[in-house]
């Protein structure tokens, strides 16, 4: 039976979440946060304090642990894009070959 809420009418099952997105949120590190805002896909803040975490305890510095995640987002937005379309991130715009 379809289920109708702010999802639309769906017949998957939905996931109760043990934690308060928000409050993961607010308790990431603030270059961290910052990134995280300006994202262009939907990051969860569980998966980039994992990320951060394994990052700092193999000793990079914070630079490096933030380019990693925008290599990996531009990474993420060129397999998405087709030929000639754009991805679109602060504004600016970018053919899927420029990303890469």
């Amino acid at each position: 039976m379809a289920r109708k809420n702010n999802l639309g009418a769906t017949g998957l099952r939905t996931r109760r979440r043990g934690k308060d997105p928000m409050r993961e949120f607010d308790a990431l590190p603030t270059p961290l946060r910052h990134w995280l805002a300006q994202a262009s896909l939907p990051w969860s803040p569980a998966s980039c304090r994992r990320i951060w975490l394994r990052a700092r305890d193999r000793g990079e510095p914070i630079d490096v642990v933030l380019a990693r995640l925008q290599m990996a987002e531009r990474q993420s937005l060129a397999r998405r894009a087709q030929p000639g379309t754009s991805a679109i991130r602060n504004g600016d715009e970018a053919t899927a070959s420029e990303i890469r």
